[in-house]
């Protein structure tokens, strides 16, 4: 019986290739995920990322699909949004091959039912694990056939139609794709519209020969920045690898937070539903429900991760989630994350004015903020309840614990300290009014988990 506890995680399943997750194990995968969805629809849609694993595992995962008597879908190709789109416009569940922002050697599998709905571990995962741990049952009917698709250019067309860019100035776009899969997308979804796009990295290569495509690393948005003071560009945009995040930096260069994005983001979409309900976890600025509320929205606030977003979407029916680590959720897109309908969010917005990108995002950008710092410990209990004890017996103080501990001070300033699932880590973000009142509450809290 195989241990699976390593690599079938929170959200989906990731492993190193050839010693965690070879063809075989993702062939029992395709079945198990057969075997749970089998009740519900009579095929799977499969996309992969460029990884040079990739091809041959999703075809190992189609053949264990096929084993258990249902049909293969197969689009190739693809970035993770645009596998969300096929199992939503098509209405078939899904698995995507890709590690994300991983390095080379790494590959997984994200899954979901019919209509994009998230495959967690409370929704499936387990079931699919404890299957493949106690041996997947052999089929006695007929195998299911595989066919392929190409939804590329009705990914694009489906975007353009949510986000009118007809009245947009023209614009010059720097875009890293981060030899990723926006090198696949973005051609197609910019065609004929009103900007000029600047590519950086559009290669498919899953070894990453220029940079990891992990944009929320600030070591690796350095050339996105260089090249768009270099040719006057009006904005940037980086992908991950798998392009289901997106990172904007303005025309300076400067990196935009993913709370202003997702208060802009939320205002246009409170433009067109108003009243709507915007989700954001807690760790975003306080800036995002100011500004939702302000626009008549109502703002609803969930612990971090994209099954809580999806989860609590489906519950109030919002119009728009985001979270801080530039994952962005849109009703209109199944309740999906996709950093590409986002990115055109951003540029219809700045291409509607005629003020540069970093005039537009300040009316979105209230208080100075830390960024995620992450303190190895070796008992993440006993340090979260050293801050616990030494911020809560302080007159003022708010606490609250929906995820990990936040705290809220007298005056605004606030910190939330989360453990991580998969590491000996404590993550630390820290709000305050001004860098140097972040900077203070930065050190004082870390004095405690490091000490």
């Amino acid at each position: 019986m195989p241990d699976l506890s390593g690599i079938v995680k929170a959200y989906d399943i990731r492993g190193v290739v050839g010693e965690q997750l070879d063809a075989a194990l993702v062939r029992d995968f395709g079945a198990a995920f057969a075997l749970l969805i089998k009740p519900e629809a009579p095929a799977v849609v499969i996309g992969h990322d460029m990884r040079d694993s990739s091809p041959g595992l999703a075809a190992a995962f189609a053949d264990g699909v096929t084993s258990q008597g249902l049909d293969v879908v197969s689009i190739g190709l693809a970035s993770t949004d645009q596998l969300y789109f096929a199992s939503g416009s098509l209405n078939l569940p899904g698995a995507m091959f890709t590690a994300s922002h991983n390095p080379a050697k790494y590959n997984g599998i994200k899954m979901c039912r019919a209509g994009a709905s998230p495959v967690g571990q409370d929704t499936g995962l387990a079931e699919i694990r404890d299957t493949v741990e106690q041996g997947v049952p052999e089929f006695e009917g007929q195998r299911g056939t595989t066919s392929e698709r190409d939804v590329l250019a009705d990914y694009a067309a489906y975007l353009r139609n949510l986000v009118d860019l007809s009245g947009s100035r023209p614009l010059k776009i720097v875009v890293d794709a981060g030899n990723g899969m926006g090198g696949h997308t973005v051609p197609t979804v910019f065609d004929g519209l009103p900007i000029e796009v600047v590519p950086m990295y559009f290669e498919l290569d899953g070894s990453f020969p220029n940079h990891e495509a992990n944009p929320l690393d600030p070591a690796n948005i350095v050339d996105l920045q260089a090249k768009v003071r270099e040719v006057g560009a009006d904005a940037g945009v980086a992908f991950d690898g798998d392009a289901d995040r997106c990172f904007i930096v303005d025309e300076r260069g400067e990196p935009v937070s993913p709370s202003a994005i997702t208060a802009l983001v939320a205002v246009r979409e409170l433009a067109k539903d108003p009243g709507g309900t915007i989700i954001h976890n807690l760790i975003t600025s306080k800036g995002v429900p100011e500004i939702v509320a302000e626009h008549g929205g109502k703002p609803v606030r969930t612990r971090v991760g994209h099954s809580f977003i999806k989860a609590e979407m489906a519950r109030t029916g919002a119009i728009f989630g985001g979270e801080h680590s530039a994952h962005y959720y849109f009703r209109d897109f199944w309740r999906a994350d996709t950093g590409m309908l986002a990115a055109l969010h951003v540029l219809a917005a700045l291409g509607e004015q005629n003020g540069p990108l970093s005039e537009l995002t300040s009316a979105y950008s209230r208080y100075a903020a830390s960024g995620e710092i992450n303190s190895t410990v070796d008992d993440q209990v006993a340090k979260m309840m050293a801050v616990k004890d030494s911020f809560g017996t302080r007159s003022g103080v708010e606490l609250d614990e929906l995820d990990g501990l936040t705290v809220q001070l007298p005056g605004g300033a606030w910190f939330n300290l989360r453990p991580s699932n998969t590491e000996p880590l404590l993550r630390l973000n820290v709000e305050a009014a001004n860098a140097e009142a972040v900077q203070g509450l930065v050190d004082e809290v870390l004095a405690i988990i490091r000490s």
